[in-house]
């Protein structure tokens, strides 16, 4: 029977266990850098099979957040290079989550003060649509996204370029590969979703070919410049994150990428589920159905825990479980889930921003304290 304490081999690379830890913001990089605070924080996280980057921005015109390192410049790959050799020296792997966030920014935080880019002109407009950028003020801060303007026709083969550029970038700086960043309401997902993509060009709405033009250019171009054996991307049907309604095509829509993706053999697919652990968003069934159409190497990550990832794996309905707030608190989550240790829970109030509090202060799990209670 499949284990999550097993190793695992993903593309060719020889994984220690079925772990990956998911990408998370945490807001640190003050000059937008990775330092020496970001190659601890990977390094104490090391034991996970697979460790997956927080996002980082392709582009200046591709960030969101405040604070977070990105990888388009040669002291941001000399920043993420102390963290890959952080991680290869504790035996780890790491992938880069390649970013553009699309109109999930603000005018602070854009080239020259510009507009946002999308696939339409239409704003995030939900309570949760908010970019960490700063406010009139210039303090930093959760603000409303800005309204974006549509990418013309012309410019989209510059945001492909950008991400094909990130992709090499990440290899130079010393990552096993990258995860494309297609999930959570982001620009990939703006041109997926039929109710936010209104354009009448080939990158339009009016067909499924259509729709996921724009992100299978993308990976042709990573592929192409990095190799498919380097190539995950994430996804996250059925999530209405950053005002992302839901649509009569979401499985079509899906299912032919899983197609498209099946063909072009890349590393791994990996599935965020944005329902709450007691109403996933993604059932078993859609699971099944994907695996069918993808029969690569498949993670889902969301309201993730033991019991439920060795069940997936036993249903042979993925191949890896991804963590993500459980590693924030737990450096040694696979340690503690083995022996079946209590967790740690994170504080919320440093998930973003500040220094080594909430974010390289966790401990592991002291041994002694359980002897002491015996």
């Amino acid at each position: 029977m499949k284990s999550l304490f097993e190793t695992y081999t993903m593309g060719g690379q020889q994984l220690r266990n079925r772990f990956a830890m998911a990408p998370m913001t945490r807001a640190r990089a003050k000059d937008g850098i990775a330092d020496g605070q970001t190659a601890l924080y990977y390094r104490q996280r090391a034991s996970a099979g697979l460790l997956v980057s927080e996002g980082t921005p392709i582009s200046q015109e591709g960030t969101g957040f405040a604070f977070i390192p990105g990888i388009w410049s040669d002291d941001q790959v000399r920043g993420w290079q102390g963290v890959t050799e952080a991680v290869h020296e504790e035996g780890g792997r790491i992938f880069a989550q390649i970013w553009h966030v699309g109109r999930m920014s603000h005018t602070s935080l854009q080239p020259a003060g510009g507009q946002p880019v999308s696939s339409s002109a239409k704003p995030a407009r939900d309570d949760k649509s908010m970019a960490f950028a700063f406010d009139e003020q210039g303090a930093p801060g959760f603000v409303a996204a800005s309204v974006p303007r549509p990418l013309q026709t012309e410019e989209i083969a510059r945001i492909v370029t950008d991400f094909a550029n990130a992709a090499s970038n990440a290899v130079t700086a010393g990552f096993d590969g990258v995860e494309i960043h297609g999930a959570n309401g982001y620009l990939l997902e703006q041109f997926l979703n039929p109710h936010i993509n209104d354009r009448s060009d080939r990158y339009g709405a009016g067909n499924v070919e259509d729709r996921t033009r724009f992100v299978l250019e993308i990976v042709d171009a990573v592929i192409a410049r990095i190799g498919a054996d380097k190539v995950g991307i994430r996804f996250s049907p059925f999530g209405k994150l950053f005002d992302m309604p839901h649509h009569p095509l979401i499985e079509e829509t899906y299912l032919h990428l899983a197609a498209a993706l099946e063909a072009r053999n890349i590393a791994y697919v990996h599935l965020m589920d944005q329902g709450p652990a007691s109403s996933p968003a993604i059932s078993e069934d859609f699971l099944g159905t994907f695996r069918q159409a993808y029969s690569g190497t498949l993670i889902l990550a969301g309201s993730m825990n033991k019991r439920r990832a060795e069940q997936l794996l036993k249903d042979g309905l993925i191949d890896m479980a991804a963590f993500g707030q459980p590693f924030i608190a737990n450096p040694d989550l696979v340690d503690r889930l083995h022996r079946d240790l209590p967790l740690t829970t994170p504080n919320r109030e440093t998930y973003y921003g500040g220094g080594a509090e909430g974010y390289t202060d966790y401990p592991v799990y002291d041994d002694s304290l359980e002897a002491q209670a015996a």
